[in-house]
């Protein structure tokens, strides 16, 4: 599990900050034993590839024989161009989605899916996860959390990835991220509740002043009213 800082970024780049906040999911939960699936991507490649493919080939005929003997073909080879093109915008659009990991944990399916709000500088997931029909006496349907947290939770100002910081956020906020690494999750919440307890703490030391301050006013105000006038 990796839990060191790595290269520092721009910190005022969004790109940057949720490409490398992106990156290091997989290798987060790939470490807990989570078994990545790599379709999606799989198939945005071979769609890529054969877009680029078809256009090479089509440049290469065309150059050795001539348009005149490859006309004919050229027409549907662009015509498959633009097919494979347009099923390739769509599958990045309205089929990945901003899918960032699929993969599985002990029976239970998982997708993670991130989005940055432009000029917003928060990190917005949404996970899909999927029990095992075993474990669920209701069935095995899909669950959703939406979770989102500033950049600056785990990144430092320097722009310096901090992965511990990452990585605890998940599993506090995610149930089969949890489940998988309960370490973290634990460490998070008591570190939570640390904060909290502190903040108490400063609450209730500025109420007290507040109410000295008050009962002190009142005090004065009590003494003006008891001289009697000269």
């Amino acid at each position: 599990m990796a839990s060191g800082a790595g290269s520092k970024i721009a910190v005022y780049s969004l790109s940057d900050l949720k490409n490398t906040t992106d990156d290091a999911l997989p290798n987060y939960l790939n470490s807990l034993k989570f078994k990545q699936s790599h379709y999606l991507s799989d198939v945005r490649l071979a769609l890529g590839y054969s877009a680029v493919a078809i256009a090479g080939g089509t440049f290469y005929f065309d150059y050795t024989l001539g348009f005149e003997k490859t006309k004919g073909y050229t027409l549907w080879a662009v015509i498959l161009y633009f097919i494979l093109n347009s099923v390739f915008t769509y599958w990045i659009w309205a089929v990945e989605r901003g899918t960032v990991y699929v993969g599985e944990w002990r029976g239970t399916q998982v997708k993670l899916q991130s989005h940055v709000k432009k000029h917003t500088p928060v990190y917005d997931l949404a996970v899909q996860y999927k029990p095992p029909k075993a474990s669920s006496k209701a069935g095995s349907e899909w669950k959703r959390v939406e979770t989102s947290a500033p950049f600056n939770t785990w990144f430092s100002a320097d722009g310096a990835f901090v992965a511990k910081r990452f990585q605890q956020w998940l599993a506090t906020e995610i149930p089969v991220i949890g489940q998988a690494d309960p370490a973290s999750a634990g460490k998070a919440s008591n570190e939570s509740s640390s904060v909290d307890v502190q903040l108490n703490a400063l609450r209730a030391t500025e109420l007290a002043g507040l109410d000295a301050a008050a009962h002190g006013d009142k005090s004065k105000k009590s003494n003006k009213k008891g001289r009697s006038p000269r």
